[in-house]
């Protein structure tokens, strides 16, 4: 029997660009809804602390180095709570797993903007990143398992796009905020999309799939060792291994980006105000959104490896050059195009993971496939940090673009998976 509901199964009808959207029931929509939300909100939270990032290290004086083991942690941190809610989301629920992630990095993204020295700032930015790694584990199930195999990538393009409004908002937030109260109210701003999580609770429901599927779910452990058995065993480490050099690429790019573009010229930066930062990276963002949407219409007709290879291909080319250029004009034109390719590759992670592995393990094995890529990708911030403070930003970002190329590398050994269904991959 198919993992798809009977709600959610495809229709006939494929006769215009959003007929995918129209025709899907409406609980399918409510689930993309809310799953959107909470990676919004997630991104909002996560990436005011680069924003903020130049103010911050003046204001307790930090290093590069020191301010990058800050983003380290929390990707460490995010890790674990990757691994640890997406057991909890196959064991006792998406929507709960969901809520329980988004009140916890919200919470914490407030209690940044009270920190005073590095050890409190650590604190808070770990336990925020436990909120962030579950997020993302429990919105991919949820949104998998209720849309149908050939509108898949389209429904977690669309997820993931909205990523990017959230680092828009926050770039926005920040502009309008810093000036006035400065990056400890900004932070504080952070606590809002805790009030997102009462209509979740009122308004989304389990998915059918997950409710058929819940008696046979294995014990904790159990379920998480089947990704270490037979043929999933190496789907399990080349998807890690890929997926934790796209991180690396990511995180060592995006962490420091507004450094990189507001700090004074004589500190290695462009030297952007904070408003003409946001600027750039607000432009970057509907670069990032274009990706992520695009990602998901084109792997959904040619498939998810040729299309997730080209953007790699692409991304590594374009952040090379980006690291080399001090033209403030030249960084705002190619920051789209660096974020379109850069990031728009994340939907097809959702897709191949949900079509890999069954209903039973989904959650766990995107949890730690995902994650298990954070704990190596943690290593970014800092690395980049360091790259940055001996040999300045071209040196540091070119890191990431050979990261790219090693992702890019991996696919070799990972099978096409577009249009597979559930009951397939079990």
């Amino acid at each position: 029997m198919s993992d798809l509901s009977a709600e959610a199964q495809p229709t006939a009808t494929h006769s215009g660009t959003f007929d995918w959207w129209r025709e899907a029931p409406r609980s399918a929509k409510k689930t993309l809804l809310a799953a959107s939300l909470g990676w919004m909100l997630d991104s909002f939270d996560v990436m005011l602390y680069s924003l903020v990032l130049a103010s911050l290290m003046a204001d307790l004086h930090l290093s590069k180095g020191t301010a990058g083991i800050l983003g380290s942690v929390t990707l460490l941190a995010a890790a674990v709570g990757g691994l640890t809610f997406g057991i909890i989301a196959d064991r006792f629920g998406r929507t709960r797993a969901l809520m329980a992630s988004i009140l916890i990095y919200a919470v914490f993204t407030a209690a940044c903007g009270l920190a005073h020295n590095f050890g409190q700032l650590a604190v808070f930015r770990i336990l925020l990143g436990l909120g962030m790694g579950g997020e993302w584990a429990s919105g991919a199930s949820l949104v998998s398992e209720t849309w149908p195999a050939q509108h898949r990538g389209k429904a977690l393009g669309f997820m993931q796009s909205s990523w990017a409004i959230g680092y828009a908002l926050a770039a926005l937030v920040v502009a309008v905020v810093m000036p006035v109260g400065g990056w400890r109210a900004v932070f504080l701003v952070g606590v809002l999309p805790a009030f997102f999580t009462l209509w979740i609770r009122r308004d989304i429901e389990e998915p059918e799939v997950w409710k058929k599927a819940r008696t046979t779910i294995s014990s904790t452990f159990g379920g998480f060792t089947e990704l270490f058995r037979g043929r999933l065993l190496r789907s399990t480490i080349v998807l890690t291994l890929m997926n934790a050099c796209c991180l690396f690429a990511w995180w060592g790019f995006n962490l420091w980006v507004p450094a990189f573009l507001s700090l004074p010229v004589s500190h290695g930066g462009i030297g952007l105000t904070s408003a003409a930062m946001s600027i750039v990276v607000i432009v970057m963002q509907v670069g990032m959104w274009f990706g992520y949407v695009t990602f998901g219409f084109v792997s959904d007709v040619v498939g998810r490896k040729k299309t997730y290879i080209t953007y790699l291909l692409v991304a590594s080319a374009l952040l090379f050059f980006y690291g080399t250029t001090r033209a403030p004009l030249l960084l705002l034109i190619l920051g789209p195009f660096v974020a379109f390719f850069g990031t728009g590759y994340f939907t097809g992670f959702a897709a191949v993971t949900a079509e890999t592995y069954d209903t039973r393990i989904r959650a766990t094995a995107q949890g730690f496939t995902y994650n298990a890529g954070r704990i190596v990708s943690a290593a970014a911030p800092f690395t980049v940090g360091s790259l940055a403070q001996r040999h300045g930003f071209g040196a540091a970002f070119a890191a990431g673009a050979i990261s790219f190329l090693l992702a890019a590398f991996f696919w070799i050994w990972i099978p096409e998976t577009k249009g597979r269904a559930f009951a397939e991959a079990s």
